[in-house]
This record gives structure tokens, C-alpha cells and sequence, in this order.
């Protein structure tokens, strides 16, 4: 007799699906396809001697450190390096304000933990990433979708969302994930005033904004909203941001080494959180993270990223150009991992993947990202994995898929 596991289930599963991403991820165990799907470094920007040398530094002489249990706030001398680079981009904080988690989906895992009641609406732009969205149905969450443009979240339509009462907002204002674009300065100051106004927290996830291929930086959400309170940027960080980033983008993913940055009764509850679901991130990984980056490394490290992340956005965007049927339209990332591409209405994204994987290529269609519905001929995609010969490659046969529904 069969168990009828499916019946004893938490409710809270009813929401749980499987990543649409992570599915596609398996589909570059072919090396016959040329994926666009994941979002995944490229392994040739992988500091792997560099690793390799702190991890040998590290057994040899901090191993009584690095192979022990350690505190769920994470490895002081590791907190306290992302309080310098904090204090470079203007968040002036303490090693207080920092928490180190098992990746950034831990992060919005354990912030769904603590803020999220059943049936609790988040204001989110729409398209947004689907990793958040994953994160936060299975504790109940409820969307308020604020569409986007070019210059990211439509801050005209934001005050009558902000009306409804959401638990926080949540942007991702640096190349977001999936459409590549940036939330302008203007909106992002805009989206400070009128969350301080209806007293709505932010959460700002900035995974990519090292990646930066043109143009000028753009101060964070956290830094123009900590000048917003205290009139000066050197005052401590006491504001109404939570700040999000990683090591993914800039190490190696499978460190799996992100970090929070909140006021200080915030990480509090974020500990307690943490300490039941794994009591505290690997030490031996951050312990490694440190001794890579406490010279000054990654700073330099990034300028390669940068540069090879250039090279090939410009062969997807110059490809694109090249190859693409009139109707079909693309965005222009000024840095990050991705580009968003809108198809001519009618068709859907999904079912052009069937023929795109016969031809050996593969995307990730629009419509996860879109949590309210909507986005069908819509399709993200990733340019950082492929070298610039399969971009060229991948982006031919797909237009070539595309010509054949485009009529």
C-alpha cells in the first residue's frame, strides 16, 4: 500500500513550486544547448588559485577557527571587511548591523520569517525576481504589483499601491533580475519619500551593483535614505532600508556567502530566525571569503568581471540587433547578468521554448517573474555563462525559432 504522503503535508506547501529556473538550470548538463536560462558566473572569472591558497592558508593556520561551530551573526573579521566596503558606499554601519547567511535566498527566506503573516501583501515591481517570489509564498504572501520601465519601478503608480498597507517593498534597483534595467535617481529618491511617508520598509537586494559596464554609479537605495533622515551622510546607519548583497557575483557561487544589513533589532530577529534553520553559515567559508578578499582582492577582481560580463552583453546586444525579426524588442543593461526580451503580443514565451530547446538553445520565459499574472511573450535572458561564441551562436538559432512564429 502505497503512503499517502501527499495528504500530510503543511498547508504552506499548496504554495511551494518548483523554480522554473532551477528546472532549465539541468538543461545545461547538455553541452549541446546553449542556455541563456541560468543565472549563473562564468566559471573562467572564478578566482579558483586565489582560493586555493586561502583555503591551504586557513588549514594551516586558523583551522581550530574555520572547522568549528561559529556564532549565527557570522565571522566577525568577515562582518567587519563588509563595514569597510559599506562605508565606501556611503552605509555607515557597525559590525552590528551585519548578518552573514547561506546565500541571498536565505536572506529573503528568514526576512519572509519574521515579517510575512498569511495573507500579508508585499509591493513588488512587476516583473521582479522570481527567487523572492519562492521565497515568500510559502509563508502566505499576498502581491502589489507596480509596473516598470527603462528607468525600473513607475513611481507614478506607487502612491495609491503604497495605500493598501503592504509589510515592506521590495526593489532590486542595480541591472535588476530579470529586466537588466536601473532604477533611476530620481525615482529611487521618490521611492524613500513616499515609503517614510506610509511608513513601509524597504528591502533593497543589490546582487549585481559591482557589475556596472557604463555610465556613472548610482548611490543605493540604503545610502539615499540614510542622508534622507539624518540630513548627512556620515551619520550611522539608522534607517528604513534593509540592504541585501553577495559573494555569488563576485567570488563563486558555491561559497553560498551573502549578507544582510539592518538595524540592529532587526539582525536580532534575523538571528533568532537563522539559528533554527542551520545555526550559522559554514565558518570554513567565510573564514576562506576573508582571507580572499581582506587585501583589497575582490576590488581588483571585479575589474576582470566587469570586463569579460562587457564583452559579452555586447555580443547578445550587437546579435540581437543582427539576427532578431522586426517586432521583437530587448532591453540595454548597463551592467548585472541579464536582458529582458518582449516578444509581439499573442505570443507566448513558453511554448516557443519547446521549439528553442529542439534547436539547441534555451531562455527563461517572462511570465514567473510577473506574480500577479501577465508576461507571456516575455523571456529573460542570460549572457554572463556563454562565451561570446555560443552568445553569437545561441542568439542566431533562436531568432531563426522565433522567425517561424512572427509572421
Amino acid at each position: 500500500m502505497q503512503t499517502p504522503w501527499e495528504h500530510r503535508y503543511a498547508q504552506r506547501t499548496q504554495r511551494m513550486t518548483s523554480s522554473t529556473i532551477r528546472e532549465l538550470l539541468k538543461l545545461a548538463e547538455d553541452p549541446q544547448i546553449i542556455s541563456f536560462g541560468g543565472g549563473m558566473p562564468a566559471p573562467e572569472v572564478f578566482p579558483t588559485e586565489k582560493i586555493a591558497e586561502a583555503c591551504d592558508f586557513v588549514l594551516k593556520n586558523n583551522s581550530a577557527i574555520a572547522l568549528q561551530y561559529g556564532s549565527s551573526e557570522g565571522y566577525r573579521p568577515l562582518r567587519e571587511m563588509i563595514v569597510r566596503h559599506s562605508d565606501r558606499m556611503g552605509i555607515h554601519i557597525s559590525p552590528d548591523n551585519v548578518m552573514i547567511t547561506s546565500g541571498s535566498q536565505q536572506a529573503l527566506d528568514l526576512l519572509g520569517k519574521i515579517f510575512i503573516n498569511h495573507g500579508d501583501k508585499i509591493l513588488v515591481e512587476s516583473p521582479t525576481y522570481l527567487g523572492a517570489l519562492q521565497a515568500w509564498n510559502a509563508y502566505g504572501a499576498e502581491y502589489v504589483v507596480v509596473p516598470s520601465d527603462e528607468d525600473g519601478m513607475i513611481t507614478d503608480a506607487l502612491e495609491e499601491k503604497l495605500r493598501t498597507g503592504p509589510k515592506f517593498i521590495y526593489v532590486l534597483p542595480n541591472f535588476q533580475n530579470p529586466t537588466g534595467v536601473t532604477l533611476s535617481l530620481e525615482r529611487r529618491k521618490k521611492i524613500i519619500g513616499l515609503a517614510d511617508r506610509y511608513g513601509v520598509p524597504i528591502i533593497e537586494d543589490d546582487p549585481y551593483g559591482q557589475l556596472r559596464f557604463e555610465g556613472e554609479d548610482i548611490p543605493g537605495v540604503c545610502t539615499l535614505d540614510n542622508e534622507y533622515r539624518c540630513g548627512s551622510e556620515t551619520h550611522a546607519f539608522s534607517g528604513n532600508v534593509i540592504y541585501l548583497s553577495t559573494f555569488s557575483k563576485i567570488l563563486a557561487p558555491g561559497l553560498r556567502l551573502a549578507w544582510i544589513i539592518a538595524p540592529p533589532e532587526v539582525i536580532k530577529k534575523l538571528v533568532q530566525a537563522k539559528q533554527g534553520a542551520d545555526l550559522h553559515t559554514a565558518t570554513f567559508n567565510q573564514v576562506v571569503a576573508y582571507e580572499v578578499g581582506k587585501g583589497g582582492f575582490i576590488d581588483q577582481h571585479v575589474k576582470l568581471i566587469r570586463q569579460v560580463y562587457t564583452e559579452r552583453r555586447n555580443v547578445m546586444l550587437d546579435s540581437l540587433d543582427e539576427f532578431m525579426p522586426a517586432g521583437v524588442h530587448w532591453t540595454h543593461p548597463k551592467g548585472g547578468l541579464f536582458l529582458w526580451t518582449t516578444l509581439p503580443e499573442g505570443l507566448d514565451a513558453t511554448q516557443v521554448l519547446t521549439s528553442a530547446i529542439a534547436e539547441k538553445v534555451a531562455y527563461v520565459p517572462g511570465e514567473s517573474f510577473h506574480p500577479t499574472g501577465g508576461g507571456k511573450n516575455t523571456m529573460r535572458l542570460n549572457f554572463s555563462m556563454a562565451t561570446p561564441e555560443r552568445i553569437a551562436t545561441g542568439i542566431e538559432r533562436l531568432a531563426r525559432v522565433l522567425q517561424t512564429y512572427i509572421k
